[in-house]
């Protein structure tokens, strides 16, 4: 991928990222509450929103990226999300990172690095 893609790549990878830990860290605040209590206390909560509008920004991110690079290079390189999300599961939730997820990491952050970078498309 050229510095550009990779940048918009790494800007997408970051929202992404926000945007689930803003859900979770929402829903961690209302899960105390049943039916439309849980619904009403999820609408009012800043960090909902703050979600909404990364996966917004993460949706046009996505489109400039997919318009730079193969889409099936695009595709590969979109799976890293799933490591900052684990990662910031870990960080911010106490999330465990058990030996399974560690090895997958790896061999995802491996893969990625392969067919994103790996040579000529």
């Amino acid at each position: 991928m050229t510095p550009f893609a990779t940048a918009v790549w790494l800007g997408n990878l970051a929202v992404d990222t926000c945007g689930h830990l803003c859900f979770k860290g929402a829903s961690a605040d209302a899960k105390e509450l049943d039916g439309m209590a849980h619904w009403k206390a999820l609408a009012a909560h800043p960090l909902m929103w703050i979600g909404v509008a990364s996966f917004v920004v993460e949706f046009f991110l996505w489109l400039a990226l997919l318009s730079l690079v193969p889409l099936a290079q695009g595709v590969m390189v979109g799976c890293v999300n799933i490591l900052g999300v684990m990662l910031g599961g870990r960080l911010f939730f106490g999330e465990k990172l058990t030996h399974p997820r560690i090895v997958a990491i790896t061999l995802i952050a491996v893969g990625v690095a392969l067919v994103g970078w790996g040579g000529a498309q």
